[in-house]
């Protein structure tokens, strides 16, 4: 998923007052690099697990597990993905660094029942590669709140999502995902607060995250693999619905706003 992108992206351009055109090439350019990232990282995540895969009902169908694809030409498309990543980075953030977390997040799930969580810590660091490249700033208060809310909101569809395969997985850690509700909210709300956000970012975006999330974990069925995966596509909206209080807040105070923050 690459909504955390959008957001950091609008949130500097609501801060620093960047023009509507920029922002839109900003948020293209970090989709582009978010699809490859993403893709690769499934590659990654199928030829390390490929064994794993065979013996799993939801993934024995797969290319590599069904022996459709062979190992070669999985390597060969995720050398072409890792350096069309490397190419957007070079124009965003120059430290090829930033693949190593998406390389490693296959193997914690030998070690660690909590996998979820380094995916999290992972996915999210695209954060900060937003917030710098759109704002052009070291000040890091804003995307270090809404580090800590999306770390929380991964750990919560992930986790949704390994319930699929709780029969085959007795590590996919069902009963956790509600603990991880606390950081959500509140560290979008702060994150408003550190940005000068209006109302308008705390009833659509807030509050719209906050009423899904409550349907979500209340209405999961964690023995249907069908529901689990039901509820881990509707963060797509979630995302969504967080982002649109964001765009809408940063349009009516760049161009409406007879007293604009900036």
């Amino acid at each position: 998923m690459c909504d955390h992108l959008a957001w950091a992206a609008t949130l500097a351009a609501y801060r620093y007052a960047t023009a509507f055109d920029a922002l839109v090439l900003h948020i293209l350019a970090l989709f582009g690099l978010c699809t490859l990232l993403h893709c690769a990282g499934c590659v990654i995540n199928d030829i390390l697990d490929v064994e794993y895969d065979r013996q799993v009902e939801r993934t024995k169908s797969r290319p590599l597990p069904s022996g459709n694809l062979s190992m070669r030409s999985a390597v060969v498309l995720l050398a072409a993905l890792l350096m069309g990543s490397l190419l957007f980075l070079a124009l965003a953030n120059p430290n090829p660094l930033t693949i190593v977390p998406l390389i490693l997040y296959p193997l914690t799930k030998r070690w660690t029942n909590w996998p979820q969580a380094w995916l999290g810590l992972t996915v999210n660091r695209g954060i900060f590669v937003a917030w710098t490249s759109v704002g052009k700033t070291q000040s890091y208060t804003t995307p270090n709140v809404l580090f800590i809310g999306a770390w929380a909101w991964t750990i919560i569809y992930d986790t949704i999502y390994a319930c699929q395969d709780r029969r085959d997985d007795m590590n996919a850690g069902v009963g956790s995902a509600a603990l991880y509700l606390g950081p959500r909210i509140p560290s979008l709300t702060c994150a408003g607060v550190v940005n000068d956000q209006t109302a308008i970012y705390f009833v659509v975006s807030v509050g719209g995250a906050g009423l899904h999330l409550l349907w979500q974990l209340a209405t999961v069925d964690f023995d249907s693999p069908d529901d689990c995966m039901d509820k881990f596509c509707s963060n797509t909206t979630l995302g969504f619905v967080i982002w649109l209080g964001l765009v809408l807040d940063y349009v009516v105070n760049s161009y409406y706003s007879t007293d604009p923050l900036h």
